[in-house]
C-alpha cells in the first residue's frame, strides 16, 4: 500500500529538437508519445510504464513537476486524507489530466515543488519483453540508460529567518508520504538541522533527495546504468557528443553510487548513475554526515571543495 516510486519528471526546455537529441541519441531513451500542448513523452527500456521523462517547451530550464506512483487507486484517497490534515492543499484531477494515467491527486511540497500521485499509467512493456528476454534489447542509442532512477530538488534555506524546508520537507515526506530517510547531511551535533537527506521508497538509497539551498528548483535528475564500466562508456559518449561535463566519472560515498554528472542543451543537469549502494529497509540505522565532511562524502575519490555544484541548480 501507499508509494511505490518515481513515475516520471516533468522538465522545462528550450529548443525542443536539441533536448529530444540529448535524451534519445545520447541518453538513450525513446519518445513515446506526444499532446496537444507540445509536450513530448519518453522512457528508458527497461521500463514497462509509458513515460518517465517528459519535455515541456517552455523556455527551460527547471521542473515543472515531479510524479510518483501508488500501488492501488484507493491509496489515492487515503493519501488525499492524510495530506489534506496536515495543511496542505490538495487538487483532485480526472483521468487523463496527467498523459495517460489515470485520476491523481496534486500538491505542493514545503519546498514549493508540485507534485503528482497517481495509481494507473498507459502500460508498454520493457523493450525485452517479459519471455524469455535477451539481456539488453538490440539497437540501443548513446547511452543506453535502463531508467530514471531518482531526483534531486533544491529547498529555500535561509538561516538568517529560521527556514528550512529541507527539515520541513523532509519531515512531510516521512510522516505524511511514508518515506524512509537512508542518509542526512547535517550542520549541528544534535542532527536536527539538515542540509541535506536521501530518502526512499523501496530497497534502493534513494528515490528523491532534498538538498538546501536559496529557492525552489532542481538539481538534477539521475539515469541508471548497470555498473561503472557503463558509467565510463557513458562519460565517453558525452564527450563524443561534446555534451558540457559538470562532474566526470567518480564515486559517492553518500549512497555509495558511481557517478557522472553534465548538463542538458536547456541546462538541466543529468546525472548517469550506477551501483544499487546497499540494501535499504525502514529499519536501516541513518547514515549521517557532518557538513565539514560533505565534499568527501560528495566525491570520495578527492574530496575536493566544489560549492558551484551545490549551488548551480535551475
Amino acid at each position: 500500500m501507499g508509494i511505490l516510486r518515481v513515475g516520471h519528471v516533468d522538465l522545462k526546455v528550450g529548443d525542443l529538437d536539441q533536448a529530444l537529441h540529448h535524451y534519445v541519441n545520447i541518453i538513450g531513451l525513446s519518445e513515446t508519445s506526444r499532446d496537444a500542448h507540445g509536450r513530448v513523452y519518453l522512457k528508458a527500456w527497461d521500463e514497462w510504464d509509458a513515460y518517465s521523462l517528459v519535455l515541456s517547451p517552455a523556455g527551460g530550464p527547471g521542473l515543472n513537476h515531479i510524479a510518483y506512483k501508488v500501488e492501488h487507486d484507493n491509496d489515492l484517497n487515503v493519501l488525499a486524507e492524510k495530506i489534506g490534515s496536515h495543511g496542505v492543499e490538495v487538487s483532485w484531477n480526472a483521468e487523463g489530466y496527467l498523459h495517460q494515467c489515470g485520476r491523481s491527486i496534486g500538491f505542493d511540497l514545503p519546498s514549493g515543488h508540485r507534485m503528482y500521485l497517481y495509481a494507473e499509467k498507459a502500460f508498454i512493456g520493457k523493450a525485452v519483453g517479459t519471455l524469455n528476454p535477451e539481456p539488453w534489447p538490440d539497437g540501443l542509442l548513446g547511452a543506453g540508460v535502463h531508467w530514471l532512477d531518482h531526483v534531486m530538488l533544491t529547498c529555500p534555506v535561509d538561516e538568517n529567518r529560521g527556514i528550512n524546508t529541507v527539515v520541513t520537507t523532509t519531515d512531510f515526506l516521512m510522516q505524511v508520504l511514508g518515506f524512509n530517510l537512508a542518509e542526512q547531511v547535517v550542520t549541528d551535533d544534535e542532527g536536527k538541522n539538515q542540509f541535506a537527506t536521501w530518502l526512499f521508497r523501496g530497497t534502493k538509497a534513494h528515490d528523491l533527495a532534498l538538498g538546501a539551498g536559496g529557492g525552489t528548483g532542481l538539481h538534477h535528475i539521475a539515469f541508471y546504468l548497470e555498473d561503472w564500466n557503463a558509467v565510463l562508456r557513458g562519460a565517453d559518449i558525452l564527450g563524443k557528443h561534446k555534451v558540457p561535463m559538470d562532474v566526470t566519472p567518480q564515486r559517492h560515498a553518500i549512497t555509495r553510487g558511481q557517478t557522472t554528472y553534465f548538463f542538458d542543451p536547456s541546462g538541466n543537469r543529468n546525472e548517469m548513475f550506477a551501483g544499487m549502494g546497499y540494501f535499504a529497509q525502514p529499519d536501516m540505522p541513518t547514515i549521517t554526515w557532518l557538513a565539514k565532511d560533505i565534499w568527501r562524502g560528495i566525491f570520495f575519490h578527492d574530496g575536493t571543495p566544489r560549492p558551484d555544484f551545490l549551488e548551480n541548480y535551475t
